[in-house]
């Protein structure tokens, strides 16, 4: 059940980011109220996967999910730039989350 609440996690992260930036520096109401939500929500559910699941593996991860899916927004939804370096950095993140995945126990 924790890897289910860490994903959950991270999903929420890549939310509250993109809502943040929605917000224009918290000046926009309903866009900041999705963030804080999403957030508090985010990390009670890291929490709760944190109970049974080693410190360094679930915070690695939930920045992870949140980092990659954070980039896969921004390009998808708010024409960021797409170049191979920054493919290639999103890769080795991802690479170092399944390590961290099948070194934990």
């Amino acid at each position: 059940m924790a890897w289910i609440y860490l994903l959950a996690a991270g999903v929420l992260e890549i939310v509250w980011a993109f809502a943040m930036k929605q917000s224009d520096g918290f000046s926009k109401l309903t866009p900041t109220i999705i963030t804080l939500v999403t957030m508090i929500a985010s990390f009670w559910l890291l929490s709760l996967a944190m109970r049974t699941l080693p410190l360094g593996t679930a915070y690695t991860i939930w920045t992870g999910i949140g980092a990659v899916g954070a980039f896969v927004i921004g390009i998808t939804f708010l024409g960021e730039q797409v170049s191979a370096m920054r493919i290639a950095a999103a890769v080795l993140i991802v690479s170092g989350l399944v390590l961290m995945k099948l070194s934990s126990s």
